[in-house]
């Protein structure tokens, strides 16, 4: 049983067709997908990759409600849109600071627009042309962007299908609970088991996540 949702027309991929595929390679994690129902994650494609990195740099180890506010604050001081780069640089530390930025924070948001502003970071056009692993590379460079930041923007922003992060903890916490396991998996097994998901392992990410939500787990 697959699951049509009002989501699936802003998808550049099918989860009904990943969802098949579970059957046929990954019966568990199927049966996942049987219990939790129609995916549903909620693309955030209106966001060129400058913005969502921004928002990602505000909300780095911040409750949700904390970092929304701080992200509210930043962009009051441009007319509530995001900044362009130009005006983020030359935007005073201690305005940014009182917006509830930290320090390193605020040299983060500045390394961003100022290789946004130099044309060392992809354009949006040339962003659609770059692969996962390239993007991962280039936009790493940035301070305070890692690896999972860089997925992150690959499976919400992007759109991107086939995107496992595997370093994740609650992806790892929603795979113990799928596949009924005493132990959490280290990344290198979650790495090595996904491999059978290809190519959608956002999809099977994305069930890992509910999976590993708490109102989920205490129906199980």
């Amino acid at each position: 049983m697959v699951w049509t949702s009002d989501f699936s027309t802003q998808y550049p991929y099918d989860p009904d067709t990943a969802v098949r595929h579970f059957e046929k390679v990954d019966q568990p994690l199927f049966n996942l997908t049987r219990e939790i129902g129609e995916y549903r994650l909620e693309l955030r494609s209106d966001m060129t990759p400058f913005e969502a990195l921004l928002r990602s740099i505000v909300y780095q180890q911040l409750s949700g409600y904390a970092a929304k506010a701080i992200l509210g604050r930043v962009l009051e001081l441009y007319g509530n849109e995001f900044p362009q780069p130009k005006q983020l640089i030359t935007t005073d530390f201690d305005r940014l600071r009182a917006c509830g930025l930290s320090q390193s924070k605020i040299r983060a948001v500045w390394d961003l627009a100022e290789k946004e502003d130099a044309g060392s970071l992809p354009t949006p056009g040339n962003v659609q042309c770059m692969t996962d692993s390239e993007l991962i590379d280039v936009f790493t460079t940035v301070r305070g962007i890692g690896p999972w930041t860089v997925q992150m923007l690959l499976i919400f922003n992007l759109g991107r299908s086939d995107v496992l992060p595997d370093n994740d903890l609650g992806v790892r916490r929603g795979f113990k609970v799928a596949f009924n396991l005493n132990d959490m998996p280290s990344p290198e097994e979650l790495k090595q088991h996904g491999e059978r998901w290809k190519p959608y392992r956002s999809v099977a990410s994305w069930y890992l996540w509910r999976a590993a939500d708490p109102d989920f787990r205490s129906k199980n």
